[in-house]
């Protein structure tokens, strides 16, 4: 198993999902966080692309995400619209 390139995160009311890949698409991690967990978490993940469900919280989420310093040139915070599906 590789590096942390790519993480999915199921957000929800109280408990969130981690899903985390390297670049060969391997599972890292699985994870389930509660909301006061969510920060403390990222703040020790480095930099990857972070993907958001699409819903009213996302961009609450992102927002926090960016302010941890999450985000670099080759990262970022993809959220998709809803009931979109993507590709690798």
């Amino acid at each position: 198993m590789g590096d942390i390139t790519t993480i999915g995160l199921d957000l929800a009311k109280s408990v969130f999902q981690v899903h985390a890949v390297d670049e060969m698409g391997s599972v890292v991690m699985r994870k389930r966080l509660r909301r006061s967990q969510v920060l403390a978490f990222f703040a020790e993940i480095p930099p990857c692309l972070i993907g958001l469900e699409a819903c009213a919280t996302a961009h609450h989420w992102a927002r926090e995400l960016i302010a941890l310093g999450l985000v670099s040139a080759t990262s970022g915070i993809a959220v998709p619209k809803k009931g979109a599906v993507l590709k690798p």
